[in-house]
C-alpha cells in the first residue's frame, strides 16, 4: 500500500512542479511539487524497506536431568515472511 502511494504523491507533485502553471496567492505550486515529490520517494523507500524485511523468533530450550550428566538444548527457529 505504501508503495502505491508514494508512487501517486510523486506523480502528482511532479504534476504541479512540471505540468501546471497555477498562480495561487500565496501559495508557490513548483515548491509544493516539489515537496510532495520528495515525500513520495520517501514513502516509496520505506514500503520497499517494510515488504523486504523478515521476521524470525528462536525459541531455545534447555533441559538438564542432573547436575553432571549431559545436557539436551533444543532449537527451534521461525522465519515468518510478512503479508
Amino acid at each position: 500500500m505504501s508503495i502505491g502511494t508514494g508512487v501517486v504523491l510523486f506523480i502528482i507533485g511532479a504534476i504541479l512542479a512540471f505540468g501546471l502553471d497555477v498562480d495561487i496567492p500565496g501559495l508557490n505550486d513548483d515548491f509544493v511539487g516539489y515537496l510532495l515529490m520528495g515525500a513520495g520517494v520517501v514513502v516509496f523507500i520505506v514500503g520497499l524497506i517494510l515488504v523486504t524485511r523478515r521476521r524470525s523468533a528462536v525459541e531455545r530450550t534447555r533441559t538438564v536431568a542432573e547436575p553432571g550428566t549431559d545436557q539436551r538444548v533444543t532449537e527451534r527457529r521461525t522465519d515468518v515472511d510478512p503479508l
